[in-house]
């Protein structure tokens, strides 16, 4: 059995190795077949303290860490400051 991996946008990072993952997905309506969106936030294991609100991130399902923790950290796919940083240095003056 695989484990379940996840992206989503880091929402909140005060607590000390914990971040809160937020992760959308599309839904359809079961009646009127119409899509929208649907928010799930996730207790995430962040060992290094790494990650920083705004940052999109890679999450995969482990063992219970605590009582709302079962999420932990794989990697940081993108920080908005280097996002920020790349578009300064390519636009043109």
């Amino acid at each position: 059995m695989s484990k379940i991996t996840k992206v989503g946008v880091v929402k909140s990072n005060k607590m000390d190795k914990t971040a809160v993952v937020s992760v959308q997905r599309l839904v359809r309506h079961p009646l009127y077949t119409r899509a929208f969106k649907k928010t799930s936030h996730f207790a995430v294991h962040d060992e290094q303290n790494k990650c920083q609100i705004g940052d999109r991130v890679k999450i995969v399902e482990c063992r219970p860490i605590s009582k709302r923790k079962r999420w932990l950290l794989v990697e940081i796919l993108e920080s908005p400051k280097t996002v920020e940083s790349q578009t300064r240095s390519t636009a043109p003056e």
